[in-house]
């Protein structure tokens, strides 16, 4: 995948194999991929693929009975958000802040585990550039090829600069990296404290590790880890809600739904070789724990749920159709319109 082949899928006219989201006039949108000679039907008329193929970005176009539809290429928020899922995904407004906390840049060489459905793979992909480096690991072979599928599909082709390593990451980081040659790891797993030290070995003085976990046990366990480690600078953790606004004329009020909590954010940086880190002075709280406190961050008391094996494969079938589609960028392959959103990546 390169610069210029990424760039033309997200700008420019209409082409076969792009992604179009059409909006409807009462707001219902439906993702669908450009093919030459398709039809997209919906309750009141349909709309032929090659009146899209050509028109601008932001084009309105009409069904055979006339009810106009906004076209639009799907932002990567819209994306992950109805693509085929085989883990559940980091959500845009923690990936934003993922991207920030650990200060992901263009040419770094990112650690990304587990790689899920692919979500967060997407966006650290696209902040990295084609000079950056994004080494994924994962447990499950199904959950890595759901993810490649759906990588692939979003750029067209699979990235160069990416690459999936299947394997605990404790066992397989000191295989794929050097010591000391990580700028950022990002942890998105149920026990990130099992990783602390070959994540610090791998990891440049100065680079940060960045946490994503869901419960406070976890929260306070990897904490401790890292602290204990002594490693590390001292760990910063929060998590981002948002509230939306519905703003119209002087109607203007808070959105009575808002996306709350999703997970925690803790962060840290690999202190030099050697290096000790200045005590800080704290307020007396309960700081240290018992046997009977680790019981609850044991992964058992914390909990994972399963996808079943059915829905799984059906998610994987899913997500490699995706992608062989992309790739043929045009080519007549099987597609269903009003597939299921979870499968189809209808919005």
């Amino acid at each position: 995948m390169t610069a210029e082949a990424t760039g033309s899928r997200f700008s420019g006219p209409f082409q076969a194999g792009d992604r179009v989201q059409l909006t409807g006039p009462k707001g219902r949108m439906n993702t669908i991929v450009l093919e030459h000679g398709k039809v997209f039907h919906t309750h009141r008329g349909a709309i032929e693929h090659d009146a899209i193929i050509g028109l601008p970005d932001g084009s309105v176009v009409q069904n055979t009975v006339g009810v106009e539809h906004l076209a639009l290429r799907p932002l990567l928020a819209d994306v992950v958000m109805s693509m085929p899922r085989g883990a559940a995904i980091i959500y845009p407004k923690d990936a934003a802040q993922i991207l920030a906390l650990a200060d992901v840049f263009p040419g770094a060489t990112v650690v990304e585990a587990g790689v899920g459905s692919g979500a967060l793979s997407m966006w650290l992909l696209r902040a990295l550039g084609p000079t950056g480096r994004l080494l994924s690991f994962e447990r499950r072979e199904e959950f890595a090829e759901v993810a490649r599928g759906n990588v692939t599909s979003y750029f067209g082709s699979t990235p160069e600069n990416w690459s999936i390593t299947l394997g605990d990451l404790t066992d397989a980081l000191p295989t794929v990296t050097e010591p000391g040659s990580v700028d950022r790891v990002v942890l998105d797993m149920l026990a990130p404290w099992e990783c602390i030290g070959p994540v610090a070995d791998a990891l440049t003085p100065g680079g940060v590790l960045l946490c994503y976990v869901a419960t406070v046990t976890q929260l306070s366990r990897v904490s401790e880890a890292i602290r204990n480690s002594d490693l590390f600078t001292e760990p910063d953790a929060s998590e981002t809600m948002i509230r939306g606004w519905h703003v119209e004329g002087l109607a203007v009020r808070p959105d009575h739904r808002m996306i709350g909590h999703t997970g925690f954010l803790v962060t840290a940086r690999r202190l030099a070789p050697g290096a000790i880190l200045p005590q800080l002075k704290r307020r007396a709280s309960k700081s240290d724990f018992a046997d009977e406190d680790i019981e609850s961050w044991t992964p058992g008391a914390l909990g994972e749920r399963d996808v079943s094996a059915k829905s799984l494969r059906r998610r994987v079938r899913a997500a490699g159709a995706a992608a062989e589609l992309a790739a043929s960028r045009g080519e007549p392959a099987a597609a269903d319109a009003d597939a299921d959103a979870d499968d189809a990546g209808a919005r």
